[in-house]
């Protein structure tokens, strides 16, 4: 549902580490393109968990684990969760200090995420957009930047900074033949209980005129959609977190994957590179993890 919605950095353009992401991104476009999985992004999640089962795992699904009490028999323990989660179900293996620094973990601005079902493509006055899986929508640069600094103010803009993908033009599995789909965010305040419907759709209308006359069925998720959906994305933060010079660099302590006890360890986009639909969080962290238990062997 959520793949390639780290697509910018969710910070003010002026802020330096804004300028860093524009770059990686850029280039990594440049080289390869954007992919997009036939038949969605859950086909990904699904070939990942038939190889791991294939090296004989075992994932259990639909079993909410309330403490790490829960998990006596475990041994490494590698957990894919903001500093919140983490506390909230491993504060008692943990040293208070510690949990007074994730506590102290700050997260960024939430976005508002809208999907429809269409009746045919988008209507680009631009013919490239037509051509293009995902078109980041906006107008001047400076309305842009005050769009993407508003959410950090607490502000909601009027005219919304979006992402939007079409992946069925390039992904007949997505809809009927002759019918499309398409879902789009924008930035807000985190927590934010504003309906962004109107001001999302207006703004595509007003470079698609009759985008409106396509929509068949809308569905919109505000943040604390996001947030019940997957309590990860609180506020509606799909970034695990700030991403400011601080939090990017001490991601969620200076400490990264490991904690203070030797058998937990973060692999959330909590902790270093980031957000991003990369999984290079879960390998560091695994590769720390196999380090220590080497070292302790």
């Amino acid at each position: 549902m959520f793949a390639g919605m780290a697509g910018h950095s969710v910070l003010p353009l002026e802020n330096i580490g804004s300028g860093v992401f524009g770059w990686v991104l850029a280039i990594s476009a440049h080289a390869v393109g954007w992919p997009i999985p036939r038949g969605g992004s859950q086909i990904i999640a699904n070939a990942l968990a038939s190889f791991f089962e294939s090296l004989g795992g075992r994932i259990v699904r639909d079993t909410p684990v309330r403490s790490l009490d829960e998990l006596k028999d475990a041994g490494t323990i590698l957990c894919d969760l903001t500093p919140r989660q983490l506390v909230h179900i491993a504060a008692n293996r943990l040293p208070e200090r510690y949990c007074r620094k994730l506590e102290r973990y700050r997260y960024g601005p939430g976005v508002f995420k809208m999907d429809w079902a269409l009746n045919g493509p988008i209507p680009w006055a631009a013919s490239e957009c037509a051509q293009a899986a995902t078109v980041h929508v906006g107008g001047t640069l400076e309305e842009i930047a005050d769009s993407e600094r508003a959410a950090w103010e607490g502000r909601v803009h009027h005219r919304p900074f979006i992402l939007l993908a079409q992946p069925s033009l390039f992904d007949s599995s997505r809809a009927p033949e002759g019918k499309h789909t398409a879902w789009a965010y924008c930035h807000v305040p985190n927590g934010c209980p504003e309906n962004m419907e109107e001001r999302i759709e207006s703004q595509i209308e007003r470079f698609a005129p009759g985008f409106r006359g396509m929509i068949l069925a809308r569905h919109a998720s505000g943040p604390a959609d996001l947030e019940q959906h997957n309590a990860n994305l609180v506020g509606g933060d799909i970034t695990g977190g700030a991403q400011d010079a601080r939090q990017l660099i001490l991601r969620p302590t200076r400490h990264f994957y490991r904690t203070p006890d030797k058998n937990l360890f973060i692999c959330s986009s909590s902790t270093p590179p980031g957000a991003g639909v990369h999984g290079m969080c879960g390998y560091h962290a695994a590769l720390a993890a196999l380090k220590d238990r080497a070292q302790s062997s």
